[in-house]
């Protein structure tokens, strides 16, 4: 007779999300959080139709939220859910469609339950966490922390514990070097989400691994709130909003208001382009535009609700350009016959400041570890954005001694916070 699970580890990420959970045989296995799926887009979908019922109103989530979306169903699609984490968006109520209205804190909340109840319902858990919540400002940072924390306790676990997540990816790499026959190393772990950046120094070995206590293994800890929705916005701005009127200069010389255009490559803000008042301005605008196609493609977009498609898009470019090939963007649901062709050297262009500002901070952590790049014996890549070349070549060549080594891109942190979870709470019981 198989007994529900008394903890997990959750890395609850901007972009996907997973789960470990104990085996019953002494380790930890990642859940199937959907058919096949061992991680789960951090999305839900709210329909404009239907009942609540004991688990709130109707909802979809993960790849069911996104298909709902694509399929055209009626309500509102939430993603990028972590980044209002340290906001005060967090109490604040958002429309979902059908004359709902849900308070960001409960669409985490439900995201978090779906998780747990997927884990078999266990009341201790320990949650992966970004260096930095919010860059520069610890109370907000704090705070974030403190809201993802009463988001947990709110759906069911007792004991909350915390890891940061670039640390859950070092344990991950641990034991692979172990597994190797690996000796000590020193390895600075890159762990480059939806969301943030964040890097760790860590030392590992064998005999390490054996403790419980690794704070005196953590030589630092660094990170930056840059990550692949940033690169997704930069890469919507240069290589396809351009098209719509961004930086376009109008009739009287002036160039078009810029906000419209940030808000819709801005995954949580998009719906607000679409508020009534909002769009009849824009649509009063026309005389503005120097091009009035630029006018018309603009307002197909903000009237047939086209801002997510159009954000979709744009992540498609920037995995197509990822390895360094020109790619087109087919956008012929906005306007037929629409194609734009998008170059790597535009797509290097528009991401070259974050890429710099990253690799910048990979280095300010080894700094603040007083140590020196040829010191450092592996990198290790994990996060969803550590598929684009172009980082993960320019990191590599500022520790030319180091080992590069790639882990499991969606599931590292989440495999790292079950072994940490494991140790506390096995030890514990």
């Amino acid at each position: 007779m198989s007994t529900s699970p008394s903890f997990c580890a959750i890395d609850f990420g901007t972009s996907n999300s997973a789960v470990a959970v104990p085996d019953g045989a002494g380790t930890m296995r990642l859940v199937e959080l959907e058919p096949g799926q061992r991680t789960m887009p951090t999305a839900v979908f709210y329909f404009t139709e239907g009942r609540h019922d004991a688990d709130g109103p109707p909802r979809a989530f993960g790849r069911a939220a996104v298909a709902a979306y694509v399929e055209g169903h009626d309500g509102r699609l939430m993603r990028s859910m972590k980044s209002i984490l340290g906001s005060s968006l967090i109490d604040q109520t958002t429309d979902v469609g059908g004359g709902r209205g849900a308070k960001y804190s409960d669409i985490v909340s439900g995201y978090l339950k779906r998780l747990r109840r997927l884990a078999g319902e266990p009341s201790r858990a320990v949650l992966g966490r970004p260096v930095f919540f919010v860059d520069g400002e610890p109370e907000r940072d704090a705070a974030a922390q403190a809201q993802l924390e009463a988001c947990a306790r709110a759906v069911g676990f007792i004991d909350v514990q915390f890891q940061y997540e670039p640390i859950a990816a070092a344990f991950d790499f641990e034991q692979q070097a172990i597994r190797e026959g690996r000796g000590e190393q020193i390895v600075l772990v890159a762990d480059i989400g939806g969301g943030t950046s964040d890097f760790s120094i860590v030392r590992v070995g064998p005999e390490r691994a054996r403790r419980l206590a690794r704070r005196d293994d953590i030589l630092a800890s660094h990170g930056v709130h840059i990550a692949g929705t940033d690169f997704d916005r930069h890469i919507e701005l240069a290589g396809l909003l351009q098209e719509f009127g961004y930086r376009a200069t109008g009739p009287s010389g002036r160039e078009l208001p810029s906000g419209i255009y940030f808000d819709l490559a801005t995954w949580h803000l998009i719906n607000t382009c679409y508020a009534p008042l909002r769009v009849a301005e824009w649509r009063g605008m026309k005389s503005w535009f120097g091009d009035v196609r630029q006018h018309a493609r603009l307002m197909t977009v903000l009237e047939e609700r086209l801002g997510h498609e159009l954000a979709a898009r744009a992540e498609g470019a920037k995995i197509a350009v990822s390895g360094g090939a020109d790619t087109t963007v087919d956008l012929s649901h906005v306007e037929p016959g629409l194609v734009l062709a998008l170059s790597e050297k535009t797509a290097v262009d528009a991401l070259r400041a974050d890429l710099d500002r990253i690799i910048a901070t990979a280095h300010e952590t080894v700094a603040q570890a007083g140590l020196r790049p040829q010191q450092i014996d592996a990198l290790y890549f994990t996060g969803g954005s550590t598929g684009l070349r172009l980082l993960v070549d320019g990191m590599a060549a500022g520790f030319p001694a180091a080992a590069r080594v790639t882990g499991d891109r969606f599931a590292s942190v989440a495999t790292g916070l079950g072994l940490h979870a494991q140790r506390l709470f096995a030890a514990a019981h």
